[in-house]
């Protein structure tokens, strides 16, 4: 079996050319440290030299060159970390580009069906935040990793080397700081970093929908308690960091404990040693011990920062592997071309991933170029899956869709996309100007055909109450437009592709009366001449298709013009009796009887 990369070894991956770059900090910051050690060593050598001359002071020597000894090495070890870690900063900023540019790379290549499955505000966290977790590792925690492995080393030798016995003594609270340190991150706490940023990305994006809701809210004079997955998130994220947090009370309190408790164990040992022994030495080595002790607890400190840094690494690793391990959408190599744009779907099924239910199953029909089909159905009858999977949201499980008798998947995306304008019920505008906004559809468009575009769309009277026309940029100083408005906009973006094939997802479904209209006489200039797939929960504004299509539970059960599916009296029968109901309810009292 092979095995598995670790998380530090798929970071670095990323590195690049700077790669070397990280190397370079990390010999840096262990020369750095093994250059720390040395101002201790000069101190005892110092004092050891005061104590020997004592009382006379005047017998002294030595003192001026251990003093600028460990003060230009204390100077160059401050030297040696700060070019370490510019060295480590910068490879970690690049890193985290590099790997925020490959997940961004990837996704575009995903199907856009993996979008509507997944919260913008945790597709966000997994890349941005996820990427920036990195930083701090490569940065920070890996150099010190260099200097944490180098000065155990070193540290070992010299607490054996003028006492052993003092140096056993810290060396034991050493071990039992480590042991602490284990009981805080093991265990049941093993997994928390898992559950932690699980909650976190859970959180982002319930915010994210929060905010978006934000009108709702203040329209009915509604709190965040209305918003129950948002305060749902936020609750469980608090329960779990405070059920971390006291579950590390022992560790913690052991841990600092045995840390900064080295000195407490040297003085009782000073005492016992300095019976029937000289005293000055005695004396020399306390000092020497008293002072390096600290230092030890400062790298075990270090040692606890770099396992939580890979343990966040890991998460942050594993958490990229979510987006990186999408299959991405087959490009075809081959360059075909539709003959025309008729629309065909030859024995199609398709199943949502992680559902076990079919949303199509065996779906045949066809559209022939030029012609207005509609879909109907049931909600969840499978209309707007079918629809999907003619621009490649989703591929499908089995059969064939086809555009000009070419199987959509043997199309590269540039061409399918040329193909097909999908105009949604959901409208989403860019937070630019609506000659950006419409000039989406055709990047190299003029602004004379964007105009044209808009006029086709019936937007005149939306360019006419802006203060700046078609550059008023939309979502800024309080310029917002209406549901119907923003579905013209929409609308005006797909006259400007003139593709041959154009999907209506019910494009009419937020509209008030008035916008209706327009939107009714903006199909006009969109549809004409081309080949229309139309979903539509209106039956109204079907009657003049040329082929109805009646979907339930992700069957085509119906198929025909309006009058020949009122002939069946089947399904589609009694929906055009429910609609025709629909449309001559009244608000009222209801009369007595």
């Amino acid at each position: 079996m092979q095995k598995k990369q670790s998380s530090l070894s798929r970071i670095l991956s990323y590195a690049g050319g700077h790669k070397k770059l990280t190397l370079v900090g990390c010999i840096l910051s262990a020369l750095s440290a093994v250059l720390g050690l040395i101002p201790y060593v000069c101190v005892w050598l110092a004092a050891r030299n005061v104590l020997e001359a004592w009382p006379s002071p005047s017998g002294v020597s030595g003192l001026s060159r251990w003093g600028w000894t460990a003060v230009w090495t204390a100077i160059g070890s401050i030297a040696l970390y700060f070019a370490a870690l510019m060295s480590t900063h910068i490879a970690a900023f690049r890193t985290a580009r590099n790997i925020r540019r490959t997940a961004m790379a990837h996704v575009l290549k995903l199907p856009l069906g993996f979008f509507t499955g997944n919260q913008s505000g945790r597709l966000r966290k997994l890349i941005d935040d996820n990427a920036g977790l990195t930083e701090d590792l490569l940065a920070h925690k890996l150099p010190d990793l260099a200097g944490t492995i180098v000065t155990p080393i070193a540290a070992i030798v010299m607490l054996f080397l003028f006492d052993w016995k003092m140096g056993l003594l810290c060396l034991v609270t050493m071990v039992l700081a480590l042991l602490s340190m284990c009981l805080m991150m093991g265990g049941k706490n093993a997994g928390f970093f898992h559950r932690y940023q699980k909650e976190i990305e859970r959180m982002s994006g319930e915010a994210v929908e929060y905010v978006r809701g934000i009108p709702v809210v203040k329209m009915f004079q509604q709190t965040v308690y209305s918003f129950k997955a948002f305060y749902a998130a936020i609750r469980d994220y608090s329960d779990l960091a405070s059920q971390y947090a006291m579950s590390c009370r022992i560790g913690q309190t052991c841990f600092l404990t045995f840390i900064n408790g080295a000195f407490a164990l040297l003085i009782p040992a000073a005492l016992l040693l300095s019976s029937g022994r000289d005293v000055r030495t005695v004396l020399v080595n306390f000092i020497f011990y008293a002072l390096f002790a600290p230092a030890c607890g400062q790298m075990i400190n270090r040692i606890m920062y770099m396992s939580e840094a890979v343990m966040e690494a890991d998460e942050a690793v594993g958490r990229l592997d979510e987006i990186l391990g999408q299959e991405p959408m087959e490009e075809s190599k081959v360059q075909k071309r539709p003959a025309n744009a008729a629309v065909s779907f030859d024995h199609v099924s398709f199943t949502y991933p992680g559902s076990d239910r079919p949303a199509l199953n065996d779906v045949s029909f066809s559209v022939r170029p030029g012609q207005v089909t509609a879909l109907v159905g049931p909600s969840g009858g499978g209309k707007t899956t079918a629809a999907s999977l003619i621009p490649r949201f989703w591929d499908t499980d089995s059969g064939t869709v086809a555009i000009g008798g070419i199987n959509v998947r043997e199309l590269n995306t540039e061409d399918l996309m040329r193909q097909v304008a999908f105009v949604f019920q959901d409208t989403r505008l860019f937070k630019e100007s609506l000659l950006e906004n419409i000039r989406a559809a055709r990047p190299e468009a003029s602004r004379d055909e964007v105009l044209s575009a808009a006029r086709a769309a019936q937007c005149d009277d939306i360019l006419e109450k802006l203060p700046q026309g078609l550059d008023t940029v939309v979502g800024t100083k309080g310029i917002y437009l209406s549901g119907g408005e923003q579905q013209r906009i929409a609308l005006a973006r797909a006259i400007l592709k003139d593709a041959p094939i154009v999907v209506l997802d019910e494009a009419t479904a937020f509209a008030d009366p008035e916008n209706e209209h327009q939107i009714q006489k903006a199909f006009e200039a969109l549809t004409k001449n081309k080949t229309v797939l139309m979903i539509a929960h209106r039956l109204s504004t079907v009657q003049n298709a040329d082929s109805i299509i009646v979907l339930s539970d992700g069957r085509v059960i119906e198929q025909g013009s309006h009058e020949s599916l009122l002939a069946l009296h089947g399904v589609y029968t009694g929906m055009w009796e429910d609609y025709q109901r629909s449309a001559q309810w009244k608000v009222g009292k209801e009369e007595a009887v």
